[in-house]
């Protein structure tokens, strides 16, 4: 999986960390410790208030590429400031901030989502995932999208409810 060769000579945490034989070894170590879900299951976690969907992706990937529909309540985090954003115990944390909170991220294809589901875990989000394939599975799946994609018409579809910042409230099923 890694390399044992100590790459960081020095001082402090990085010098013990260990080193991976390129990014892919690095994302296989990440999936290994995630339960990672489809983009079915996601919406339908979603869909009934299990979740909450957080995209990662900047904004101009999100412009470009599209959106999951605003009904669903995603919330939108990029990923240069994800960990501060959902760490409760940190200032700049969201209202929406919980260890419990069950994530599910977000990226165009499954790769970003995945080593930020896998620090979200280290950092304490113990119900932290990803969407398999990103947000090009779940438009490929028909799901609801920003242009009106399939999904708003469906039945048992109804807009998640938000509060005054505009972020997804619990559910009671939660």
């Amino acid at each position: 999986m890694f390399s044992t060769k100590r790459l960081r000579p020095g001082r402090g945490r990085g010098r013990d960390a260990p080193a991976y034989n390129g990014v892919d070894d690095l994302l296989d170590d990440s999936r290994s410790r995630i339960e990672r879900v489809s983009a079915r299951a996601a919406y339908q976690e979603v869909l009934f208030g299990r979740a909450t969907l957080v995209d990662i992706r900047p904004q101009a990937q999100r412009e470009r590429e599209g959106e999951v529909h605003r009904d669903l309540a995603p919330v939108v985090i990029e990923r240069n400031v994800l960990e501060w954003r959902l760490d409760p115990r940190h200032p700049s944390s969201l209202p929406i901030a919980d260890l419990g909170l069950r994530v599910i991220l977000i990226c165009q294809e499954g790769y970003t989502s995945s080593l930020a589901a896998d620090v979200l875990l280290r950092l304490g989000v113990h119900r932290s995932t990803d969407v398999i394939g990103g947000f090009a599975a779940w438009r490929g799946s028909g799901l609801p999208c920003r242009d009106g994609a399939p999904g708003a018409g469906q039945p048992g579809f109804r807009p998640r409810e938000r509060d005054e910042a505009g972020l997804p409230i619990a559910s009671s099923r939660e």
